[in-house]
C-alpha cells in the first residue's frame, strides 16, 4: 500500500521541480532583459548607425546606459545558473556591440571637447616661438591658456551639459560592465597626448643633460625663461585640471583613477621638473647667473604644496621627489655661487680709482646685493642651515642686524648674510685705501664708497633687511671719514693763519701768514682738483663746510691786515702775497670735487691689475 505522501515511480522529486522553476525564471528574466536591451543597443550598433548617441539623442543615451547595466546584472544572475545557456551567448554578443558603441562615444567626447578640457585651442593660436618673446607676451598667452581650463561644459539642445558628467556616466557603465581597462586605455591615450601637446606649445622640451651642458648661456637662459613662464600654467592649471577631471570621471574606482592619472601625467611632469636640476648642474655657472638659479628655485618652492597634492598618489611620488631633488641641486648651486661671490670680493686685486671715487667693486657688490635682497624668500631657504664660517675681529653688534629678535626668522637669516657680505666689501675697501699713498685721499675714498653703500641700502629693500640702526651707524661713519679728510686735507691751509684771526700781530707777521696761506691753498687746490665726490649732496655739504671753516678765519684776517700788507708792498709784489680774496677762495672751493677728465683713468699702483681687466665686476643682470 502506498502512503499518501509517497511518490510514484515516475514522478520528479520536489527539489528537481524547484530547480526547473528557478531555471525558467532566470531564462525569462534574461529573455525580457535581452528583448529590452536589444531594441536600443542594436539601434545604435556601429554597423548600423554612424550618429553620435550622446550628441544626437541624450534621452536614448541614458536609456542605452541603463540597458547595458541591466544586461550586465542579468548576465551575472544567469551565469550562476547555467554558464552554457544560449541566452548568455546572445547577451555576450549584445554586450560587445554596446561596449563598441560606448568606446566610440567615450573617444568622440574626449576628442571633440578638448577646447573645454585643456588649453590646446588657446595654444594653437600662438606658436612655440611666442614663448621666447618678451615675458609680458608670454604671461598674456599663459593667462589665456589658464582661462581655457576654466571651461568644462558645452552647449547641447539649448542647455549647458557637463562634458565631464557624460564621460563619468560612460566610465561608470563600462567599469561596472567589466570593461574598465578598455575605458581607461582610451582615456589615458587621449589625455596623455593633451598633456604632451600643451607642454610642447608652452615650450617645454624633453632635453638631455648633455645637450644642456653644450648650450651657450644665452640659449639656455631663453629656455629658462620659457620654463619659468610654463611651470605655473603646467602645475596650477594643466596638471591640476587633469587631476580634477580624472578624479571626477573615474570616481567609481580609486585604482583606475590613480593608474590613469599616473599614465597621463607622470612622464611629462618628470620632464618638466628635471630641467631645473640640469640647469643647476650647468658647468659654466658664474655669479651673474645666480638670479636665474633663484628664479627656478623660487618657482618650484611656490608650487611645492600644489605639487604634493596633485601628485599625491603612491605611483606619482617620483614627481614630488624630482621636484625636491631639483630644489636641492639649485640650493647647492646657489650656495656655491654665494661662496664664490664672497671669495671674489676677498681676492679682488683691481687698482684703486683716480680721485678717490667709487670703486667698480663697490658698485658691483651693492647692485648684486640689492638684487639678492629682492629674493629674500628663496635666499633665506637656501642659507637657512648653511653655516658658512664667519671670522671677524669686529664686535658682533657690527655684524648683526638688529631688526629681528628671532635669529631664525627668514628676514634675520638673510640680513645677517647680507650684512656680512657688506662687511667683507668694506674690509676690502679699507685695504685698498692704503694704496693711495695720501692719507686725506684715502679717507675721501672710504667716505665716497661707504656713502655709496649707505645710499644703496637706503634706496632699496636692503633698508628693511638691515634696519635703521645699521643705517645710522654707517651714516655716522661716513661723517667720520669725511671729517678726517677735511681736517687732514686742509690742515696746512688752516694752520697758515693765526688761531685768533683778529689778534694783534705785526705787518711782517701778517705778510708771512698771507704768503703761507696763498701757497698752501694753491697747492691744496691743485692737488684736490682731480679728486671727486660723486654724490652731489655730499659734495655740496663738504664744500659749504670747508668754505665756512676757512673763510671764518681768513675773511676777518684779510679785512684786518689786507690793506696794511698791500700798503707795505705798494712798491710791487702785492699780487704774489694777497693772491686770494675771500670771495675768490669761495669760488675756487666751488670748483672742486667734480673730478678731472685728465685723471679719470685708473690710478697706478702695485696693488694689482687694472679693474678693467677684471670683467666680473660688470653690472650683474637682473634675474626677474
Amino acid at each position: 500500500m502506498t502512503g499518501f505522501f509517497s511518490l510514484s515511480k515516475h514522478s520528479s522529486p520536489p527539489h528537481a521541480s524547484s530547480q526547473s522553476t528557478h531555471h525558467k525564471f532566470s531564462d525569462t528574466l534574461m529573455e525580457d532583459t535581452l528583448k529590452n536591451a536589444e531594441e536600443i543597443i542594436k539601434r545604435w550598433d556601429l554597423d548600423e548607425s554612424s550618429s553620435n548617441l550622446f550628441q544626437d539623442n541624450r534621452t536614448e543615451a541614458k536609456q542605452f546606459l541603463d540597458a547595458v547595466i541591466d544586461l550586465q546584472h542579468a548576465m551575472q544572475f544567469v551565469v550562476k545558473e547555467s554558464s552554457t545557456s544560449q541566452l548568455l551567448v546572445r547577451a555576450q554578443n549584445l554586450m560587445k556591440i554596446a561596449i563598441k558603441r560606448l568606446e566610440k562615444e567615450f573617444y568622440t567626447i574626449l576628442a571633440g571637447n578638448r577646447y573645454f578640457l585643456d588649453s590646446e585651442s588657446g595654444s594653437r593660436e600662438s606658436t612655440r616661438s611666442s614663448c621666447s618673446d618678451e615675458d609680458q607676451g608670454s604671461e598674456d598667452d599663459n593667462a589665456e591658456i589658464e582661462a581655457r581650463f576654466a571651461e568644462i561644459s558645452i552647449a547641447d539642445e539649448g542647455e549647458k551639459v557637463s562634458v565631464a558628467v557624460d564621460l563619468k556616466a560612460i566610465a561608470d557603465c563600462m567599469i561596472e560592465a567589466g570593461y574598465g581597462k578598455e575605458c581607461s586605455k582610451i582615456y589615458e591615450l587621449n589625455r596623455k597626448s593633451v598633456i604632451e601637446e600643451t607642454l610642447y606649445y608652452l615650450g617645454v622640451d624633453n632635453i638631455f643633460p648633455s645637450a644642456v651642458q653644450k648650450m651657450d648661456w644665452k640659449d639656455l637662459e631663453k629656455k629658462i625663461k620659457i620654463w619659468l613662464n610654463a611651470v605655473k600654467v603646467a602645475v596650477s592649471t594643466l596638471f591640476y585640471g587633469e587631476r580634477i577631471l580624472c578624479d571626477q570621471v573615474f570616481s567609481i574606482s580609486d585604482s583606475i583613477r590613480e593608474s590613469c592619472f599616473t599614465g597621463i601625467a607622470k612622464d611629462s611632469a618628470l620632464t618638466l621638473f628635471t630641467f631645473p636640476e640640469m640647469v643647476a648642474k650647468y658647468k659654466k655657472l658664474s655669479l651673474e647667473k645666480m638670479f636665474r638659479i633663484l628664479d627656478l628655485y623660487d618657482s618650484i618652492s611656490e608650487l611645492l604644496s600644489e605639487i604634493e597634492v596633485i601628485f599625491g598618489f603612491d605611483s606619482t611620488v617620483a614627481v614630488k621627489s624630482q621636484a625636491l631633488t631639483s630644489m636641492a641641486k639649485l640650493r647647492d648651486a646657489a650656495r656655491a655661487m654665494l661662496a664664490e661671490f664672497e671669495s671674489a670680493i676677498k681676492k679682488d686685486s683691481s687698482k684703486v680709482v683716480a680721485g678717490g671715487g667709487i670703486h667698480p667693486l663697490t658698485r658691483y657688490v651693492m647692485n648684486y646685493l640689492i638684487f639678492l635682497s629682492d629674493y629674500s624668500g628663496p635666499v633665506s631657504d637656501i642659507i637657512a642651515d648653511w653655516k658658512a664660517v664667519v671670522k671677524s675681529p669686529l664686535p658682533e653688534s657690527y655684524l648683526l642686524s638688529p631688526i629681528a629678535d628671532d635669529g631664525d626668522s627668514p628676514s634675520c637669516i638673510v640680513s645677517v648674510r647680507l650684512t656680512w657680505l657688506i662687511l667683507v666689501l668694506l674690509c676690502k675697501l679699507d685695504g685698498k685705501a692704503g694704496f693711495y699713498g695720501d692719507v686725506p685721499l684715502s679717507y675721501l675714498f672710504l667716505a665716497n664708497n661707504l656713502n655709496y653703500v649707505v645710499s644703496k641700502v637706503r634706496q632699496s629693500s636692503l633698508k628693511l633687511l638691515l634696519g635703521p640702526d645699521w643705517l645710522s651707524n654707517h651714516e655716522a661713519k661716513v661723517e667720520q671719514y669725511m671729517a678726517n679728510f677735511k681736517r687732514m686735507g686742509w690742515s696746512s691751509v688752516m694752520t697758515s693763519l693765526p688761531e685768533n684771526s683778529t689778534a694783534e700781530i705785526s705787518p711782517a707777521e701778517a705778510k708771512e701768514c698771507f704768503c703761507k696761506f696763498s701757497l698752501s691753498f694753491e697747492e691744496t687746490y691743485w692737488k684736490q682738483r682731480s679728486w671727486v665726490i660723486p654724490d652731489p649732496k655730499l659734495r655740496d655739504e663738504v664744500k659749504i663746510s670747508l668754505a665756512k671753516k676757512i673763510l671764518s678765519a681768513y675773511r676777518p684776517f684779510s679785512q684786518k691786515y689786507g690793506e696794511k700788507v698791500a700798503w707795505m708792498e705798494s712798491g710791487g709784489g702785492v699780487e704774489s702775497i694777497l693772491r686770494f680774496a675771500p670771495d675768490n677762495v669761495q669760488n675756487y672751493l666751488s670748483d672742486l670735487y667734480h673730478g678731472s677728465s685728465e685723471n679719470s683713468s685708473t690710478t697706478s699702483s702695485s696693488h694689482g691689475s687694472s679693474s678693467r681687466s677684471t670683467p666680473m665686476w660688470s653690472s650683474p643682470p637682473r634675474g626677474r
